[in-house]
């Protein structure tokens, strides 16, 4: 068996467990010489220096620290990075670009339970279950088998902002059910909009006709406050802002002054800042249902990305090309 690659992980070390439970780390010690107790979370740490000079494979996660140069400098044999999470962003710079270096990232495999949370939302909002629950709560009875006024997921309109990878796959999942599906996105044209399967609109005119909006786009300088205090004012009464995507597109003073009207109603697994002030009034306003960052991969769900990585591993060991590689040309427009 030819030598196996050097491989370091870099990322929170509590995580490693949870990313690659003992059968996924036995596979990966099939294709790469790791050792799962040294983990990377300073480059500059003597404990890491020698092994980062000779690795060829850095397999990165949550609080990977910046593969700036300095760090990249004492890994000169460094060929590919494979990310065990979604957006490599935040420790990604450009000069891994230049030189050369492969980045695969399991933005694919994290946009799962994303599209996930967000089917289970859209759907339990439609049948207005939040709203009911806190009046069941309030009252100790309820009306039991009477009908809802308002509630139903029977031609719900759902509009999708942000034909990402979690948009596309909720799109998928939306499918099998009972709505009325439509998408905007800038960089998304009709002919592309009818192979997704879905039809294309305006940003403004998706909110106005939309019982529901979802939103998927990235966080960009475009795309700040995108949903600001004229585009809320476009919702119509009784509808649903569900954000997972990242706080910062979504103006949260405008949010808020038109939560307090009880016009509209929202919920949010991220927000602005993150986590929000403890006197934030989110926490306690009764249209509101607040989750902490909770879509994304949890639990036994984070096996899903060590397995991508993996499979990553084990196709740079055959010299096969790399399944999930980041393009760096639309880096800038995603997640």
């Amino acid at each position: 068996m030819p030598d196996r690659p050097q491989a370091l992980f870099a990322m929170t070390a509590r995580n490693v467990p949870h990313l690659f439970p003992p059968g996924l780390l036995q596979r990966l010690g099939a294709y790469v010489d790791i050792d799962p107790t040294l983990v990377a979370h300073d480059f500059t740490d003597p404990r890491v220096r020698d092994t980062l000079a000779r690795t060829e494979i850095l397999i990165t996660g949550w609080g990977c620290p910046v593969l700036d140069t300095a760090a990249l400098d004492a890994a000169p044999k460094l060929r590919a990075v494979l990310h065990a999470a979604g957006s490599v962003k935040g420790f990604v710079t450009p000069d891994v670009w230049r030189r050369g270096i492969a980045v695969s990232s399991a933005a694919a495999a994290n946009a799962l339970p994303v599209a996930e949370y967000t089917l289970a939302m859209i759907l339990l909002a439609g049948k207005d279950t939040f709203a009911v629950r806190d009046r069941l709560r309030d009252r100790r009875t309820f009306p039991y088998g009477d009908i809802v006024p308002g509630a139903g997921n029977h031609g719900r309109r759902v509009g999708v902002v942000g034909a990402s990878r979690i948009g596309r796959r909720l799109i998928e999942l939306l499918r099998p059910h009972d709505l009325r599906v439509s998408l905007a996105d800038p960089y998304v044209d009709d002919a592309e909009a009818a192979r997704i399967g879905v039809p294309l609109l305006p940003l403004d005119d998706l909110l106005s006709a939309s019982d529901i909006v979802t939103l998927h786009a990235p966080h960009t300088p475009e795309t700040r406050h995108l949903i600001d205090a004229a585009r809320l004012a476009l919702m119509p009464t009784g509808s649903v802002l569900v954000n997972t995507a990242r706080g910062a597109l979504v103006d949260h003073g405008a949010l808020i002054g038109e939560l307090r009207t009880g016009r509209i109603s929202a919920v949010l697994d991220v927000t602005d800042p993150e986590p929000l002030p403890a006197d934030s009034p989110l926490f306690d306003l009764p249209n509101v249902v607040l989750t902490p960052h909770l879509a994304g991969s949890q639990g036994n769900e984070l096996a899903r990305l060590g397995r991508t990585v993996v499979e990553e591993a084990g196709r740079l060991s055959t010299g096969d090309g790399l399944l999930h590689t980041v393009d760096r040309s639309t880096l800038e427009r995603t997640a």
